[in-house]
């Protein structure tokens, strides 16, 4: 699973409903939410 660091909790969490976007520069990212807190997390890279 892909990881990212949440905000909120202030601690690496897994995505929920990981979404693949690609930035204006064209780097892939994936999107998701925190399972913990519901939070908005963003991770760039594969």
């Amino acid at each position: 699973m892909v990881q990212a660091y949440c905000l909120k909790c202030r601690k690496k969490r897994e995505i929920k409903n990981p979404q693949n976007v690609t930035l204006k520069n064209k780097r892939p990212a994936t999107r998701g939410t925190c399972p913990n807190c519901g939070t908005k997390v963003f991770r760039i890279g594969k």
